[in-house]
């Protein structure tokens, strides 16, 4: 019957073992209430004293019995229950945000705690009242016991309701070696699935006490940031001649800009005057400004960067290394190995027109340079 209604909820259930258990337990009930008649009818026979005494001690002894079966039952039933319940949730789009498996193990071993002392007090025979007042001691017990579940059962409940950390996030935890994307969250463990293919697991409770980078921000804006710089030999920057201006003014990007220029240049020199003993006359406009230039604009007409977020091409404090020229800007395709690939051929564009504004990337001596100085 299950297998013919249109809903998957009664299958996962069926699947889940819920109706087997439920079908233990409507037995069980009837045994319940049969085993007073059962041997009330015995005791009927025989006006004993002692008998009487017996068959009362094996009627409470069978309806404890039973009630220890129904209890356990019943709680496998509600266990199973909420599996079934995670199950079609985790199916739902919003799972992926809110995910309730932490909150489902937190349900599920409150009423396994709550079965175990009722199992106890039956079997033992004592009363709620008398345990719940030496309930002090026996949580301090748990407490060192179970450190790390309830550890992660507080992290979980944070994790999930300021959504720190989601199933399906990109996060990066350092200290445990972990880069990649979170497959589970329960109460006690976290499992990551690094890029390598190797999988992490580690407690809850390291998401909220250790450093964690979390990249669904990243994710979620309209670009991934590009930011690199390349380190440029500083002897090889300097003022441009008007030879090479006229060279640089025909690469089609900067023709504007150093026409613009050279024509500020010009009146700003009839106004203030200039010495043509000094260097950069008859040109301010240095071979490292016009570089910079030429890659905001090659950048503005890249189709595959974001022009409405943070774009920068900006020098940074020059170094023994030269001068860093850094730049800062924003991806449109987030895909890491489409990012990788956009990001690569931007600077071996950048390295193979460096030569063109008569510029050195800075590189340190290698072997073969040493062993050219010493043939010299």
């Amino acid at each position: 019957m299950v297998k013919r209604t249109t809903s998957t909820f009664d299958d996962i259930l069926l699947e889940k073992g819920v109706f087997k258990r439920l079908a233990h337990l409507v037995p069980a009930v009837v045994v319940f209430y049969m085993i007073p008649n059962v041997f009330g009818g015995i005791y009927a026979e025989v006006q004993d004293e002692l008998v009487s005494k017996i068959v009362n001690g094996w009627i409470q002894f069978f309806k404890d019995m039973v009630s220890v079966y129904m209890i356990v039952i019943g709680v496998m039933t509600l266990v199973s229950a909420l599996n079934a319940v995670n199950i079609v949730f985790n199916q739902m789009d919003i799972a992926d945000r809110i995910p309730i498996k932490g909150y489902v193990q937190v349900v599920q071993f409150i009423l396994i705690l709550i079965a175990v002392v009722w199992v106890l007090s039956i079997l033992f025979n004592f009363h709620l009242k008398g345990f719940f007042t030496g309930l002090g001691a026996f949580v301090a017990v748990l407490v060192l016991v179970f450190k790390d579940s309830l550890l992660g059962l507080v992290a979980s409940i944070q994790l999930s309701v300021n959504r720190l950390v989601r199933i399906g996030d990109w996060v990066t935890i350092p200290s445990r070696g972990a880069d990649g994307t979170v497959l589970e969250i329960t109460v006690n463990t976290v499992k990551i699935e690094n890029f390598d293919k190797t999988i992490t697991t580690l407690p809850t409770y390291s998401l909220i006490s250790e450093h964690v980078q979390n990249w669904r921000g990243m994710e979620e804006s309209n670009g991934r940031r590009i930011k690199r710089f390349v380190n440029i030999d500083i002897s090889s920057v300097h003022f441009c001649t008007e030879e090479q201006l006229d060279h640089l003014e025909k690469i089609k990007l900067l023709k504007d800009y150093i026409q613009t220029s050279r024509s500020q240049i010009t009146l700003d020199q009839a106004k203030f005057g200039a010495d043509p003993t000094l260097p950069g006359f008859g040109s301010n406009l240095t071979n490292l400004g016009i570089f910079r230039k030429y890659l905001e604009l090659y950048l503005r007409s890249h189709p595959k960067i974001q022009q409405d977020m943070t774009f920068m091409v900006r020098q940074l404090q020059p170094t023994e290394r030269g001068v860093p020229l850094e730049v800062y800007v924003f991806c449109t395709d987030k895909a890491w190995e489409s990012y990788e690939s956009i990001q690569s051929d931007l600077f071996d564009h950048i390295l193979a027109i460096m030569p063109e504004f008569d510029l050195r990337v800075f590189q340190g001596p290698t072997g073969q340079d040493l062993k050219q100085l010493t043939i010299k």
